[in-house]
């Protein structure tokens, strides 16, 4: 009976094989990634019939020597381990004509032709053993295509350790880009996106810095980015609508950023206040583009929309509950009242209908209306100007001191530790809103302090001449003068690259600018003091 069963069983079993081959076109059953990267990108690219599927290899280290970290320092344990004993060089190999053979060498492996420059993907991991602790992932110098991105988009979220991704010169479209906006908002400890070398006819890279994007650390280095991308970047940086609150880093060097884009960039910084470093070295700057970012790292008149947001957000402030009725409550007019509570607000309605056209036959009342009404809207510009004058009360004294140079320089090494420490607790604390920030009343426009957060700006390689950098020393005095009252809107511009621009650096200005910022640069030290030699008697 059990070998009658048996035959029954692979009698079936190769009926069901004999019908899968008869079937080639029945679709497979979806595959669930399950963060093993290797395994599952090997799957994917197998399912989606790719004639060659790129390996996946650890990324090359420089060879470590024995009895040394990867510090390069030597390994200091608390007892010396027994030394295993030193074994004799065997004796080298002889040709035909008994002349020694050279050993291969150790330090380095030989390929075979051109197999280096397939592709592949080079992995960083925590632990070699463990196939599931990749933690960065480098692609480097072949297209990256939709199909190979809509397989990262499966792999790259379940991976738990994933935290930088690197793409130099992968030859991406707009359509990778919009793909790969939409997979880092799935990375869960997803931080750092390196994209150089890739030009994007498109110029979308502002998906990248969206609402929900987790990228702290964004490198687009030599991608080409013109001013219509530099418009789109300032534009995801902020406004009065939203801000990026995520973003630390943005490396933009190496492009073609012209006046117009750092202007539109600047205007991105009038309202961020979470960028910490910004890179504009090796582009097309000129005067006009760093006085307005000069302008935005001083002081700067609201817009008309700006004061409308910033009234809104102290109305809100002082009223939240005012535009949100009580729960269960119904309104005048609503169906799902009775209909007698409806007949009555009618009525009541009916009756302040005739009183209203009882007061307009009167002639008098009307006119003591409208001059009440005026009355009121005198009596509330007068608040306004009042409440304008006190919020202004705090800055006056360091607005006067604009252009008078800077009153005392840094204390050392003390102070450029304090002001480091200053700028992380404020990076870690609640996003900062410059439009909550004290104004002052100048010629019918209210003036609120610059940008204070942004403490590494590069322009170096630019077309920067001598108006430019006025602003710019001008900019960095008033910040050094209001940081002397207030520091709570952060530290200022800790360092500033200017190299190579069209201004010598021997220039009175570009001695000033780099007076100022000696003393605020964390790594700055000190020279120690010597003391005065006494003199002999």
């Amino acid at each position: 009976m059990g070998k009658k069963l048996e035959k029954g069983l692979k009698e079936k079993n190769a009926s069901a094989v004999s019908q899968d081959e008869e079937n080639p076109n029945k679709t497979p059953e979806p595959y669930s990634c399950t963060g093993n990267f290797q395994a599952d990108f090997t799957e994917l690219c197998r399912r989606n019939s790719m004639t060659y599927i790129p390996p996946i290899i650890p990324r090359a280290r420089p060879p470590t020597v024995m009895g040394h970290t990867e510090s390069g320092k030597p390994d200091k344990g608390k007892g010396k381990a027994p030394q295993a004993p030193v074994e004799p060089d065997p004796d080298p190999e002889q040709d035909l004509d008994g002349e020694g053979i050279e050993a291969p060498p150790k330090t380095f492996t030989i390929k075979e032709k051109f197999e280096y420059f397939k592709p592949s993907v080079q992995v960083e991991m925590e632990n070699f053993d463990k196939p599931d602790t990749v933690t960065e992932i480098y692609i480097r110098g072949w297209k990256i295509v939709e199909p190979i991105m809509e397989i990262f988009k499966q792999c790259w979220p379940k991976m738990a350790k994933l935290h930088t991704i690197n793409l130099w010169n992968c030859g991406l479209s707009g359509e990778v880009i919009t793909i790969l906006a939409s997979t880092i908002t799935e990375i869960p400890e997803m931080r750092n996106l390196v994209l150089d070398g890739n030009t994007v006819v498109e110029e979308n890279w502002h998906e990248l810095m969206g609402e929900e994007s987790p990228i702290q650390n964004l490198s687009l280095r030599h991608c080409g980015i013109t001013d219509k991308g530099a418009e789109q970047i300032g534009q995801a940086l902020g406004s009065t609508k939203r801000c990026n609150t995520k973003l630390i880093s943005l490396n933009l060097s190496g492009n073609r950023i012209t006046d117009v884009g750092a202007e539109h960039i600047a205007l991105g910084l009038r309202m961020n206040r979470n960028l910490m470093s910004l890179s504009l070295a090796s582009n097309f700057i000129g005067d006009k583009g760093a006085s307005k970012i000069a302008e935005i790292l001083s002081r700067f008149p609201l817009t008309h929309e700006e004061v409308v947001e910033r009234r809104k957000h102290f109305s809100e402030k002082d009223f939240p509950e005012r535009n949100k009725s009580p729960p269960g409550s119904r309104r005048d007019g609503s169906k799902d009242r009775p209909a007698s509570v409806r007949s009555q607000s009618h009525m009541d309605k009916d009756k302040k209908g005739s009183k209203a056209s009882a007061k307009k036959k009167d002639p008098k009342g009307k006119d003591a209306k409208e001059e009440e009404k005026h009355d009121k809207t005198k009596k509330k510009e007068k608040e306004d100007k009042t409440l304008t004058k006190k919020e202004s009360r705090g800055t006056k004294a360091s607005i006067a001191a604009d252009t008078k140079g800077t009153k005392g320089k840094g204390k050392g090494k003390d102070k450029t530790k304090q002001a480091a420490q200053e700028v992380e607790d404020l990076s870690g604390g609640e996003v900062v809103n410059p439009l909550t920030d004290v104004a002052d009343f100048i010629d019918g426009q209210l003036w609120v302090s610059g940008n204070r957060v942004l403490i590494n700006l590069n322009l170096s390689r630019n077309k920067i001449a001598e108006s430019g950098m006025n602003n710019l020393l001008k900019a960095m005095q008033y910040q050094t003068t209001i940081l002397m009252d207030n520091k709570s809107g952060g530290t200022g511009l800790m360092r500033i690259a200017l190299l190579k621009n069209k201004i010598s650096q021997e220039h009175d200005v570009m001695r000033k600018l780099n007076d100022i910022m000696l003393h605020k640069d964390p790594y700055y030290k000190q020279p120690p003091q010597t003391p005065d030699v006494q003199s002999t008697t």
